[in-house]
């Protein structure tokens, strides 16, 4: 991967952070580390890895880079019905796979999970179609948030329960071009705090 350029050059965007949780660097190696343990995993399987659009593409873009076996790759769109509905894991497919899934190693590549009620509604759903098996990958756990038990085979890092973006995760669509996961300041999610 490229040099990354330092987090004071996103001008505006880095304003916006109050610190800087995990560097560029720390994220390309882990996810390196975790390209390396899919490979393995996997090595003469051509799984099928499976995303939600559109904070997981910083992610499944460099992890597709290290891994070092054939694979292929979809993608899902999903759309919550409300505040209320999400929290409930309710969503509306959007998008659904290109590819059939039956018979298929399936690998869900996800940016974050936190309290793992969409994942879940989304696992049931991708299970309902036979594949081979489902496996989880994640940059990000928010475990503190979880409200359902899930299988989780490859981890990058812990979050504490804060509010954080860069890496693909947003705040009303902006900062997921960070290279970098911060904690995002309280005044701008919560301007009454002002």
């Amino acid at each position: 991967m490229k040099a990354t350029l330092p987090p004071e050059a996103y001008g505006e965007l880095y304003d916006g952070i109050s610190k800087v949780l995990f560097s560029a660097e720390a994220i390309a190696t882990r996810v390196t580390e975790l390209g390396e343990q899919v490979s393995a995993d996997y090595n003469g399987r051509y799984p099928l890895l499976v995303g939600v659009l559109n904070g997981v593409v910083p992610f499944m873009a460099d992890l597709l880079r290290t891994i070092t076996i054939p694979v292929e790759v979809d993608y899902l769109a999903i759309a919550s019905y409300s505040a209320e509905t999400r929290e409930r894991g309710l969503v509306r497919l959007e998008k659904d796979l290109d590819e059939t899934i039956k018979d298929r190693h399936l690998l869900f590549v996800e940016d974050m999970i936190d309290t793992g009620l969409t994942l879940n509604y989304l696992l049931q759903n991708l299970r309902a179609r036979e594949p081979a098996s489902i496996e989880v990958c994640t940059l990000f756990d928010k475990s503190r948030r979880r409200l359902i038990n899930l299988p989780i085979k490859y981890k990058g890092f812990d979050l504490p329960d804060r509010f954080v973006v860069g890496y693909g995760l947003d705040y009303r669509g902006k900062y997921r071009n960070l290279p970098f996961v911060g904690l995002l300041k309280p005044e701008i999610f919560q301007p009454n705090n002002r």
